[in-house]
């Protein structure tokens, strides 16, 4: 029989189960527990109580022993506690990317593409006339065949320079990021984990860059009392401290980062969700968290001007809503000529991969 038969929905009471479906929530507990594998095992058997994923079939010791042997977790020789492995490392980055960039509704292909037509590597949409100068791989033969058949007929074929449709081309870019990550006190205060979001964005960053835009370098800056470099396969180990928020220190040494890098394309991202409130003078620090202290914001919008006389914009994200704040980073984008998002923590992710893939400024020398 033809057509469509419609019936009354059924739901699937069967419980989900099994390694693939446990995997993806270890993987995802492992963001909260900074890639403690014991206490990760310890929330799933409490969650595992409350929620029956579990089978007669397929129990936790079950999955234990399938994540020893599959290589995603190993046994530590000294406590014998269990640790994640390097596996493990990659498919939390992998599952932040899809999480997060799964959701953008669309994104260009191959390296980041820049608005100067010419003679580049990507193909757009702009055709023009042939003028002198012009390579031959440029040239939209199939369109020039046509132009010729319209302006001489098909009786005597003749193809001529003036027939000669040119395609254009937009120059790839390189691009080179800082991500600078605020691990001070106030990150996981007032009830809210503000971390781990972050944690996540580096990490779906990091496996962007090495999947899709390899030639791209992104690195990765931490700051609090001080700030320091950490490499993606710290990131799920990272934890916040009791430090207070030493913007300049990370502003200085993502600066000193990008003065390495030999791309024209330069850039910054902040995450944060407070105000600067500490400096190092001759090795002792100069801290105040009563409101915003003039001596650290002066110094710190000095240190944005500077990142302007470099090229080096700041794109910040302030995942606080006091309009103190605000104001603050309102002057700091002004004076670097950057830009600011205020962002919830869900959509975070988004607007930070938004803002990256669309990056689509060069400089032609």
């Amino acid at each position: 029989m033809r057509g469509f038969h419609f019936s009354n929905f059924q739901a699937d009471d069967k419980p989900k189960g099994g390694f693939d479906e446990m995997l993806k929530l270890f993987t995802q507990l492992l963001n909260y527990t900074a890639g403690d594998a014991g206490e990760t095992l310890a929330w799933m058997n409490e969650l595992d109580k409350q929620y029956k994923f579990t089978t007669g079939d397929y129990g936790m010791g079950d999955f234990i022993d399938d994540l020893k042997d599959k290589g995603f977790i190993k046994e530590n020789s000294k406590d014998g506690s269990m640790d994640i492995t390097s596996k493990t490392e990659q498919v939390i980055r992998k599952s932040a990317l899809e999480e997060i960039f799964g959701k953008l509704k669309k994104a260009g292909k191959g390296n980041h593409n820049s608005n100067i037509s010419g003679i580049g590597e990507e193909k757009n949409a702009d055709r023009r006339e042939y003028t002198f100068g012009d390579s031959l791989d440029q040239i939209d033969m199939t369109a020039s065949i046509q132009n010729a058949q319209i302006n001489h007929g098909i009786g005597n074929f003749t193809l001529t320079e003036n027939d000669l449709e040119v395609e254009e081309k937009d120059y790839k870019t390189l691009t080179s990021t800082v991500l600078m990550i605020d691990i001070s006190h106030s990150m996981i205060l007032y009830g809210e984990d503000r971390i781990t979001p972050a944690k996540k964005v580096a990490m779906a960053m990091a496996e962007l860059i090495h999947t899709r835009y390899p030639k791209d370098t992104l690195d990765i800056v931490v700051f609090g009392n001080d700030a320091w470099p950490i490499t993606v396969k710290d990131l799920p180990y990272l934890q916040v401290g009791p430090y207070h928020t030493n913007t300049l220190a990370g502003l200085e040494l993502a600066a000193d980062l990008l003065r390495r890098r030999k791309t024209h394309n330069k850039q910054i991202f902040m995450i944060t969700d407070g105000k600067p409130t500490c400096l190092k003078e001759n090795g002792r620090y100069y801290k105040n968290s009563m409101g915003l202290d003039r001596k650290v914001i002066n110094k710190t919008l000095n240190m944005a001007a500077q990142c302007k006389r470099l090229n080096i914009p700041i794109t910040t994200f302030m995942i606080a809503q006091d309009p103190y704040l605000q104001q603050f980073v309102r002057e700091f984008t002004e004076i670097n000529g950057g830009r600011a998002f205020y962002s919830s923590l869900t959509g975070l992710g988004e607007y930070i991969f938004e803002d990256y893939i669309k990056n689509r400024r060069k400089t032609v020398r």
